[in-house]
């Protein structure tokens, strides 16, 4: 089948459309670059040396992490999104990549501010961060890949 000029492609109407019902879960992936000392302060040095190892080291280190945020919902009627990703994005850009990238977690991120940045307590600042910006949809996981074989997910108490 193809379209010429007398075959006009018109714009899809919303009245009449039909949606379907059920919930979808969609997903938004954005990278950047940190840098962290995994340390408790309240505890001896040889303590955190056994419980961290090489990401106790007086010397900072970083990792290039993927950040995937997932959102679940219905359908708009109108536009067939859960949410639009293009939204989603500028969120994660503004609300986490512009306050993370190319910074240290120890010293830099006001919201790891007293926490020890390990995977699984960024991923739950992360949440609490992101959490309230959701206007469309839940908020329904955040996984943070440390590496690509280490990752931690927070699903804001919905269980696994």
């Amino acid at each position: 089948m193809s379209f010429t000029n007398a075959d006009p492609v018109k714009p899809a109407s919303t009245a009449g459309a039909r949606s379907l019902k059920g919930q979808v879960l969609v997903t938004r992936r954005v990278q950047f670059c940190a840098a962290h000392r995994l340390h408790n302060p309240a505890m001896p040095d040889e303590w955190n040396i056994e419980q961290y190892g090489v990401c106790n080291h007086k010397h900072w280190h970083g990792h290039n992490y993927t950040l995937e945020v997932s959102v679940l919902g219905e359908p708009d009627p109108q536009t067939g999104f859960t949410l639009n990703l293009t939204t989603l994005k500028k969120l994660l850009n503004e609300v986490i990549v512009s306050r993370c990238d190319h910074k240290n977690f120890n010293r830099d991120v006001d919201f790891m501010n007293g926490i020890i940045p390990s995977t699984e307590n960024l991923v739950i600042a992360i949440w609490n961060q992101l959490e309230p910006h959701i206007k469309q949809g839940k908020l329904y996981s955040v996984r943070l890949h440390e590496t690509d074989n280490n990752y931690a997910e927070y699903r804001g108490g919905t269980g696994f």
